[in-house]
């Protein structure tokens, strides 16, 4: 097992309505803020009732949403130039994983003199960061909790993934209420695209005993999330069980790492454009598959965590019902179960195997894997 390192950092508020709070714990931090905001926000009049918290205290802000397609670096670019232009104070961001990640780039970044592809390319931050507040609205966001943020190079439309200074999230609230702004087929995909979250921590070569925690309570709160509860003692909404499934499998997968549906969906979202979650419910089944061959006692234990499996099942019978038991919620809620089902040709996923065998992330996966072991993975999928 990988050594195990603690900070305790960001600080997290996790509750219904703690969006009312803002301006509160946004004081702690500065006067002035820029506010980035996934663009469905203001079409939905979400951000009308964030940004009255800070009014009501006194608090200056200015909105940039120019992130349409994703963090990729010309809109970032274009973040950091008004964000230095405005001398802030911090950073909030608030939406899904592109706004967050586009927070923590400039976060990171608004104070280095460098120009941002020379961070692409591998140079790390050597000043210090402002502070940022995450707001996230899709219940999960594996990179919330880490020093890596991915962004998408316009130069060639591939993922990079930025170095950032420890701590650059000084605060993640998360607030259930948020997540109302995704229809009952994203809900259900996002729900797994956590689910996997949480396995691929609980498969990882990093994995710790405090990340195992974590993620074996999260696996605990999504099944009661996804599939409700026999119990009349648990009355926690669905909603709320859903983000603090979220933010433990969020936390788990920073203290151990992603596997590789995740890192193939972050490459296929960033050439194609198509939902993350999406790709990764399509790969979840085929991953737990590829895993039974050298983890099935944790695949088991997993199954038996989320009630997919009975109790006193063998483990090759509670792994065969963890696979059935994701591929049951993709056919309940409608969902893709093959890549080709997304428009996307066996050719041009050939390119984001190759992206993803690049990143550092493949180096922790659960078994050693490269370009073409991703590849077949792939075909097994689509």
């Amino acid at each position: 097992m990988a050594d195990f390192i603690f900070r305790i950092s960001p600080n997290i508020v996790l509750g219904s309505y703690t969006t009312t709070r803002l301006g509160q714990f946004a004081r702690d931090y500065g006067s002035k803020f820029m506010l980035i905001v996934d663009p469905i926000l203001k079409e939905v009049g979400a951000t009308d009732k964030i940004v009255t918290s800070l009014m009501e205290r006194k608090i200056d802000y200015f909105v940039f949403d120019s992130i349409p397609t994703g963090a990729t670096t010309e809109a970032i670019n274009d973040a950091l130039k008004l964000a230095r232009e405005a001398h802030i104070h911090g950073v909030i961001a608030i939406g899904g994983s592109k706004a967050l990640n586009a927070g923590r780039a400039v976060a990171s970044l608004i104070n280095e003199s460098h120009d941002l592809y020379d961070f692409v390319d591998g140079a790390v931050p050597d000043t210090a960061a402002i502070p940022l507040i995450c707001m996230p609205t899709t219940i999960r966001d594996a990179f919330m909790f880490t020093n890596q943020t991915p962004l998408v190079d316009s130069r060639s439309s591939r993922v990079r993934l930025l170095s950032s200074q420890q701590g650059v999230c000084r605060l993640a609230l998360i607030d259930p209420n948020l997540c109302v702004t995704l229809t009952d087929n994203q809900t259900a995909s996002i729900s797994i695209e956590t689910l996997c979250f949480a396995i691929e921590a609980y498969l990882s070569q990093k994995a710790t005993f405090f990340s195992d925690m974590v993620t074996e309570k999260s696996l605990e709160l999504l099944s009661y999330a996804m599939d409700g509860t026999d119990s009349l003692t648990i009355t926690t909404p669905k909603e709320v069980m859903l983000s603090q499934g979220g933010c433990m499998a969020s936390l788990g997968a920073a203290s151990s790492s992603l596997g590789a549906a995740s890192l193939l969906s972050l490459c296929i979202n960033a050439r194609y454009s198509i939902s993350r979650s999406l790709t990764t419910s399509i790969l979840l089944p085929y991953i737990i598959e590829d895993a039974a061959k050298f983890k099935a006692d944790r695949l088991a234990k997993a199954s038996r965590l989320l009630r997919a499996a009975p109790k006193d099942s063998s483990d090759e019978e509670a792994v065969d019902a963890l696979a059935k038991y994701v591929r049951q919620h993709i056919a309940s809620a409608n969902l893709p179960a093959r890549l080709k089902d997304l428009g996307v040709s066996i050719d041009q996923l050939a390119l984001a195997a190759e992206d993803a065998g690049s990143l550092d992330l493949i180096n922790t996966l659960p078994r050693s894997m490269n370009t073409d072991a991703l590849f077949d993975l792939i075909k097994t999928a689509y």
